[in-house]
């Protein structure tokens, strides 16, 4: 789950991160009156969507930038009706882009220097890792690419928690001097945040420091543990359906992991590391998947049906593939979910189901007696070479 970069701040204001005072506003009269209550005259407009790149970003109306340095609230008030209700397209939103419903207004600061700074989980150590490089305010996958030895790791032990010497070993590499006691209690306050909420990842691009020597988050990006949040009703609650993807939303209500991919192939599988399989297999075939689709090892009648329904909300879907191993799973069940579900919706797109394991031979009985126009396959290859044939 991603939240708002105005969410981002409220987190951060309640664990004691440092940050310039700000405010969201969904009407220009809001956004005007948020100018008005900091009562400063240096001032920034940020459009709220969940996507990079913002500042270099383009309206559908030809304004251009989703972050706009103003000087007064009148201002504020101009460019907020420029960019609320209008659609933002930046080059991690694709050309469809993002509608604005929001904008944050907040203070700027006069920035001396700019740091990366990140804390995310490394399932290689499973650990907490920080990550930081000098060179704030750049893409970190180009950093990475063109000087990877300007980026710092730092291992957490998750036991003993981020210790004073890993600290001081930070601020040493990030060449903090004066403001090292400032980044220090920033740094401890972020990982406090990262580990009681329960964070996967936690992105400040940049930590800045500024010419009167004070040290602030900037900009956040948050991933959260989906399996934990229900520890976080307070956080679940700032999550935005709209900055998802409708069918991302839909398999969520019925516990469903679907990701939506540029393919015309859909796949409906049990388990993650069978659908990337599987996924792989359309590809090595010649195909292209739809998107990634897992029902989860015990999947009832109503989630199949629910995930058809979903796959045929792509109108890129030119066929689908079911491909089921049955272990905790009923295959029969998964059978009778297909023969319901298709019969709900009409289908008429080439459909092949490959059955495994746990009751099969039921399984394969309800398909054949069901009078539903489908294409059995007996092994992953056999239904990848099937499936993309009958779309081809």
């Amino acid at each position: 789950m991603n939240i708002h970069e105005y969410q981002a701040k409220e987190l951060f204001d309640r664990f004691g991160v440092p940050s310039p005072k700000g405010k969201a506003a969904a009407t220009p009269k809001e956004a005007y009156d948020a100018a008005k209550w900091l009562d400063v005259s240096n001032l920034v407009v940020k459009a709220q969507v969940h996507a990079g790149g913002r500042g270099k970003g383009v309206f559908k109306s030809g304004f251009k930038g989703g972050v706009q340095l103003v000087d007064s609230a009148e201002a504020v008030r101009e460019v907020a009706a420029k960019m609320l209700g209008e659609v933002l397209v930046t080059k991690q939103t694709g050309e469809a882009g993002r509608l604005v419903r929001k904008v944050m207004v907040t203070e700027t600061v006069n920035i001396e220097r700019e740091i990366y700074l990140a804390i995310l989980m490394d399932r290689e150590s499973r650990r907490p890792v920080i990550i930081a490089s000098t060179e704030g305010g750049m893409d970190i996958e180009e950093v990475a690419a063109k000087t990877p030895e300007k980026i710092i790791r730092e291992s957490v032990h998750p036991l003993a928690g981020l210790q004073a010497y890993q600290v001081r070993k930070l601020c040493e590499a990030l060449g903090f001097n004066t403001t090292a006691r400032q980044f220090g209690r920033l740094l401890h306050a972020l990982y406090k945040l990262f580990i009681e909420c329960d964070c996967s990842m936690v992105e400040i691009n940049p930590v800045v420091v500024t010419t009167d020597d004070h040290v602030y988050a900037l900009d956040a990006k948050f991933n959260f543990d989906d399996n934990a949040l229900f520890r976080h009703p307070e956080i679940l609650a700032m999550r935005d359906p709209e900055e998802e993807d409708p069918r991302e939303v839909m398999a969520s209500e019925f516990g469903l992991n679907y990701i939506g991919l540029d393919g015309n192939i859909a796949c409906l599988v049990n388990g993650a590391g069978l659908a990337m399989a599987t996924m792989d297999i359309i590809k090595y075939y010649g195909g292209d998947p739809a998107n990634f689709l897992d029902v989860g090892g015990g999947a009832t009648k109503e989630q199949v049906v629910a995930a058809f329904k979903i796959i045929l909300g792509d109108p890129a879907v030119k066929g689908i593939l079911v491909n089921i191993f049955g272990g905790i799973m009923d295959c029969d069940v998964i059978a009778n979910g297909i023969v319901e579900a298709t019969r709900e919706v009409g289908l008429s797109l080439p459909l092949v189901v490959r059955l495994e394991g746990n009751n099969v031979e039921a399984g394969r009985r309800t398909l054949a007696s069901s009078q539903v126009a489908l294409v059995t396959a007996t092994t992953m290859a056999d239904a990848a070479q099937k499936i993309v044939a009958a779309v081809k």
